[in-house]
């Protein structure tokens, strides 16, 4: 039988590893798949542009200062603290797998990871500084200032070249080969009897609908509390906040479930602390069910099946300031 043949009887056939074949069956979770197509001269300055604190007014705050890449890409905090101590409004999403998502930020504010990356340094509550000050610290520190004009070939840095070179590192962030991506790849052996139950589970209960996809999510807004009201704890109020429609209140981007282990706690205000509590309530409001103690825990267990090859590289070294004057005291 063809490959054609194989795609029209639902049936995807995908090169893995020694140029041999597999199977995949026609499942509505597909595997990450490794970047394949980014600037590499980008990244290495997006590298150091997301971990360099210089971009906050305090001069200690960072991208990963909220999106850790040693914490799954985030804080593991309810909502974030930024500059001055201030508590944020709203959990911050992962950073790792964005690149797969429709738009940016729980609102869907930003259309992709550049008009993101621009967001937090310019934000009061975050990073509280300007685009205008930001590009006056990197134009005051001579290596960046020679690493902007090899990278892209002008004399001039501006906001568009930051956040482009930070959007091109955060496509690297990927997480390809979990297990459950090796099972759906063909090694039967990759995923426990249990595991196995509990991805049946989360696709005959439906959750597939809104969860699937390579990101396992983050194609869709949805509302959160469909079947019940969910009785936030933040004052974000979603989709609304950019569309100005009274119907798209409560609608938020649907999260990725990869490395969902790693990113509590869970929902946009950060009320479910554990993998198990927020099984419990998606399951009674968005679908109907409660879920036995059982199931739950069979759900769990698929869930942590989705964890990946996490981000490795060597941190980068910044580069040095001339500045000599005395620095802020954090947070300031």
């Amino acid at each position: 039988m063809d490959i054609l043949k194989r795609a029209i009887l639902g049936t995807t056939v995908l090169a893995i590893a020694g140029g041999s074949f597999a199977l995949l069956a026609d499942e509505p979770i597909q595997p990450i798949e490794p970047v394949k197509s980014i600037n590499l001269a980008q990244v290495e300055l997006g590298k150091k542009l997301y971990f360099d604190p210089r971009l906050s007014k305090s001069g200690f705050i960072s991208c990963n200062s909220c999106h850790n890449l040693s914490m799954g890409g985030t804080d593991n905090l309810k909502t974030s603290i930024g500059h001055n101590w201030q508590q944020g409004p709203i959990n911050a999403p992962t950073v790792l797998n964005s690149s797969l998502n429709l738009a940016q930020f729980w609102d869907g504010r930003a259309a992709d990871l550049k008009a993101q990356a621009g967001g937090p340094i310019a934000n009061p509550g975050e990073m509280a500084f300007t685009h205008t000050l930001a590009i006056s610290v990197l134009e005051s520190i001579p290596a960046y200032v020679t690493e902007f004009k090899q990278v892209f070939d002008s004399d001039k840095i501006d906001i568009d070249q930051v956040t482009q070179a930070i959007a091109e590192f955060e496509k690297t962030l990927v997480t390809p080969n979990s297990r459950f991506d090796r099972w759906l790849l063909g090694d039967k052996d990759a995923l426990t009897a249990a595991e196995l139950k509990g991805y049946q589970l989360f696709k005959s209960s439906g959750c597939v609908a809104c969860h699937n996809g390579p990101a396992v999510g983050g194609n869709s807004f949805q509302k959160m509390g469909v079947v019940e009201p969910y009785q936030a704890k933040s004052p974000a109020e979603g989709l609304s906040a950019v569309t100005g429609k009274d119907a798209d209140r409560f609608m938020f981007k649907v999260p990725t479930l990869r490395n969902v282990e790693m990113t509590y706690p869970y929902f946009h205000d950060g009320e479910a602390e554990t993998l198990t509590e927020a099984v419990d309530v998606m399951g009674r409001l968005q679908l109907g069910r409660k879920f036995s103690t059982e199931e739950n825990a069979l759900i769990v267990d698929f869930l942590k099946s989705l964890t990946g090859d996490q981000p490795a590289f060597a941190l980068p070294i910044l580069p040095p300031s001339t500045d000599t004057t005395p620095q802020p005291k954090p947070f300031s």
